[in-house]
C-alpha cells in the first residue's frame, strides 16, 4: 500500500512537531495555551494546523489507492502532502515569517485536498 510511506513520514514528522512544542513549552513554563508568547502561539499553531488537515488528506489518498487509481498519482498526491506540510510548518515556524512558505504549504495541501477528493468523485460517478 503506497499510502503507507507517507502516512509513516508524516507520523513522524508529528511526533517532532509534538516534541518541539513540548521543549518549548518548558522552556517558556507554559502549562496551557500560550502564555501571551508568539513563539508559543506558532508553535501551537504548526502543530494544531497539522493535525487538522493531515488525517483527511491521507483518508481521500487511502481511498483514491483504494480506487484502484495510478501508483504515481497517489505518489504525486503523497508528495505534495509532505511537501506541503513541510514548506507550512517552516514558514508558520519562523518569528520573521515568510510568508512564501506558508502559502506555499496551503497551497499543496488544498492541491492534495482537492485533486484526491475530485478524482474520487470522477471514479464514483465512472464506476
Amino acid at each position: 500500500m503506497i499510502v503507507s510511506i507517507y502516512a509513516s513520514i508524516l507520523a513522524l514528522f508529528f511526533v517532532v512537531l509534538s516534541i518541539r512544542t513540548i521543549r518549548l513549552r518548558r522552556e517558556l513554563q507554559i502549562g496551557v495555551g500560550d502564555g501571551g508568547s508568539e513563539q508559543m502561539l506558532r508553535a501551537m499553531r504548526v502543530h494544531s494546523n497539522f493535525a487538522e488537515y493531515v488525517p483527511l488528506c491521507l483518508l481521500l489518498i487511502y481511498i483514491v489507492e483504494s480506487s484502484g487509481a495510478n501508483s504515481l498519482f497517489v505518489h504525486l498526491l503523497g508528495v505534495f502532502l509532505i511537501i506541503g506540510r513541510f514548506s507550512h510548518a517552516y514558514g508558520v515556524s519562523k518569528q520573521k515569517e515568510n510568508y512564501r512558505f506558508r502559502v506555499f504549504g496551503m497551497s499543496m495541501t488544498f492541491t492534495t485536498l482537492i485533486v484526491s477528493s475530485l478524482s474520487l468523485i470522477y471514479y464514483y460517478f465512472t464506476g
